[in-house]
């Protein structure tokens, strides 16, 4: 009985983690009044949002317009995709958010991001530990794309079933 009740402790703990991973944020990136594009203010929209590991960002564009390339900090400052770490074409882009730290995105079409004048194509995402003695960060009111929300589903159905299991182990 003992080693059930071991699995048991196991799988609730899983559930809990699980249930955890689907109330992640998504943020599509520049919305409500923009997207990914040449008049979004992006300073403005990064600083209305608290980003934490297990949240996602999207990039919604014109595929023959723009793109999304992820560069470092020099890459973001000068605006320089030579030393990219990777490049997104489809227009409908998901970025995971894995762990803390900062992420710099810039359109490497030639004048979307320039050091001087208008073209202002370039974001920095700063992902931050989730607080739990603070109060939870404000949720995305963006509507998640259709891949991610049936993740979130998927995940949810899967911490459900480990408590229902775990609940089934306990009374066994």
């Amino acid at each position: 009985m003992g080693s059930i009740g071991g699995v048991a402790v196991v799988l609730v703990g899983m559930a809990a983690m699980l249930e955890g991973m689907a109330s992640a944020a998504t943020y599509n990136v520049g919305e409500p009044g923009g997207a990914w594009d040449l008049t979004t203010n992006y300073t403005n929209w990064v600083a209305q949002k608290r980003f934490h590991p297990g949240d996602q960002i999207v990039f919604k564009y014109s595929a023959q317009r723009h793109d999304v390339v992820e560069v470092n900090k020099a890459g973001y400052d000068s605006c320089s995709t030579s030393t990219s770490i990777a490049t997104h074409t489809t227009g409908n882009d998901v970025i995971p958010l894995t762990s803390t730290g900062t992420r710099y995105f810039v359109c490497g079409f030639p004048g979307h991001c320039t050091t001087t004048g208008t073209g202002n194509m370039k974001i920095q995402i700063d992902v931050v530990q989730a607080d739990s003695s603070s109060a939870p960060a404000p949720v995305a009111t963006t509507t998640p794309p259709s891949p991610p929300s049936s993740a979130a589903t998927s995940l949810k159905a899967t911490a459900a079933a480990a408590v229902l299991l775990a609940a089934l182990l306990i009374m066994a």
